[in-house]
């Protein structure tokens, strides 16, 4: 049996819907994958020394903010003896540990001061236009969560994980006008 050149152009046309079929159909993301689009920072790098009898063994500790820019935000730290797999560990920590806060207008809805340790911080909302005024590790916090208009004051310790922790202390202070009134029976 001899073939014409339109039979395979009728089987080329029936597959072709057949795949294009498949190509619609979405494929999701594996379980372990977690949620999409977080910004990481990773706010310090520190390397540790310990002494033995045979010299001096070194490994690494690292403090990451997480965050997906609305209002969710998680830090975490990761110890190893790489770089690499400190800010894994570190970035696998501050996903499983995130909070969720309220943003109003990109900015927060009241006053409120968060400390930690021996670290305190100040923020207060700010007028559309004014950025973030914050520093170190305050700034990455805040980048991270999506707020942008704030101003902020580190007082006390200048030690990057007490004012990581610090603000999102302050972040969970933070209660919306009707949760206010809720509470005032109002």
């Amino acid at each position: 049996m001899v073939k014409t050149a339109e039979e395979p152009k009728a089987d080329q046309e029936e597959a072709a819907p057949i795949l294009e079929e498949q190509a619609r159909v979405p494929v999701a993301p594996p379980p372990s994958a977690g949620p999409v689009n977080l910004k990481e920072t990773v706010v310090c790098i520190n390397r540790v020394t310990k002494v033995v009898k045979g010299g001096k063994r070194f490994s690494f500790s690292s403090l990451v903010v997480v965050g997906n820019g609305k209002g969710q935000v998680g830090a975490g730290l990761g110890k190893a003896k790489e770089v690499q797999a400190a800010i894994h560990k570190a970035s696998a920590k501050a996903k499983k540990d995130m909070i969720q806060f309220p943003l109003v207008q990109e900015t927060i809805p009241h006053e409120v001061v968060g400390s930690f340790g021996a670290g305190k911080v100040w923020m207060k909302p700010a007028a559309p236009g004014s950025g973030v005024i914050a520093g170190g590790g305050v700034r990455a916090v805040l980048e991270a969560a999506g707020v942008k208009n704030i101003l902020t004051k580190s007082l006390g310790s200048s030690n990057p994980f007490n004012v990581v922790y610090a603000t999102l202390e302050a972040l969970k202070i933070l209660k919306t006008k009707e949760e206010i009134l809720k509470l005032r029976g109002k």
